[in-house]
């Protein structure tokens, strides 16, 4: 199995928790003479062996990351800051509130729009490399 399918299973086994906790949920307390479609306790056993699973198959994935982690932690932190950088007000000149009937104010910023889309293009390129090597690495690593 390779790490791409490895991660395909993973969410996988993380729905089948999900869907075995909402029938726990949903049927754990009826109304008494009710017919409970699902017992709550064979659903607990499920998720008891559906997370043993998922941990064990985490744990194959980490171990078969070990010389990738410096490029997912890169990735993680990259995606990071181009949204928080995307958030930058880099308003310039006369403006407007919305929804506000406050006099305009006149605003200057020290990083300008077309700065910070550039920045934010640079960090985008480096993200998209990023991605297509740990894609390679995650197609082409067994676990």
């Amino acid at each position: 199995m390779t790490i791409k399918q490895a991660l395909k299973e993973k969410n996988r086994l993380i729905k089948a928790i999900d869907d075995e906790f909402k029938k726990v949920y949903s049927y754990n307390s009826i109304d008494e003479g009710n017919v409970r479609p699902y017992s709550t306790v064979d659903s607990l056993s499920n998720i008891m062996t559906l997370e043993e699973g998922l941990i064990d198959l985490k744990t194959q994935i980490h171990r078969a990351n070990i010389g990738v982690y410096d490029k997912i932690f890169r990735l993680s932190e990259l995606k990071s800051l181009a949204k928080k950088l995307n958030q930058i007000d880099c308003s310039e000149g006369k403006v407007s509130e919305k929804y506000s009937r406050a006099e305009p104010s006149f605003k200057t910023a020290e990083l300008s729009v077309v700065e910070r889309d550039v920045r934010v293009k640079s960090i985008e390129e480096e993200i998209e490399r990023l991605q297509e090597e740990l894609d390679n690495h995650n197609a082409t690593t067994s676990i």
